[in-house]
């Protein structure tokens, strides 16, 4: 058994989807200094939301970093997904071969960055549809909560991965 990385199936189309959230992600990311977001104040809380003082100058003080930390992790995930961005198209454009799901290995020190990601990506999703912490139900034939709800999915399914990595010693 390999515990210094796992492997899971994507479907292609989710492959693809994932990538263009990681990449709409960092865009949102790279934005940060431009305009007002309360998507960035959500990837960036204030711990001290009673004393603006404090706050802001918590903010000051490491938001650029935690932003800088979400870039990279997302530049991990990327990296793990090009191959769902480019198949490898035969001369007319589509590969027959192509599988319908591809094998995504993570290596296990990556999987802490895949983690924040998903949820950094769940984060702005929820703030863009007005979901907070105490009303995250909804109806769950709610369209616009269906890449939502799909982050959710792929979150739970590696944080068990993890879990269960946790539980084996490192020397095995």
């Amino acid at each position: 058994m390999n515990v210094d990385e796992i492997s899971f199936r994507m479907a292609l189309i989710e492959g693809l989807h994932l990538a263009g959230l990681v990449d709409e992600l960092t865009r949102v990311i790279a934005a940060a200094d431009e305009a007002p977001d309360p998507a960035i104040d959500r990837l960036t809380p204030a711990p001290y939301p009673d004393d603006p003082a404090a706050a802001a100058e918590f903010a000051t003080a490491t938001r650029d970093d935690l932003l800088d930390r979400r870039t990279a992790d997302a530049a991990v995930v990327r990296r793990a997904l090009e191959m769902f961005v480019d198949p490898g198209e035969d001369d007319e454009g589509e590969n027959e071969d192509q599988p319908d799901q591809i094998e995504i290995t993570i290596r296990r020190a990556e999987i802490d960055a895949w983690l924040r990601t998903l949820t950094a990506l769940r984060l702005i999703i929820a703030t863009r549809l007005g979901v907070t912490a105490a009303d995250d139900d909804h109806d769950p034939d709610d369209a616009r909560f269906g890449v939502y709800d799909w982050l959710a999915y792929r979150l739970d399914s590696l944080i068990a991965i993890a879990d269960a990595l946790d539980e084996i010693p490192d020397d095995v």
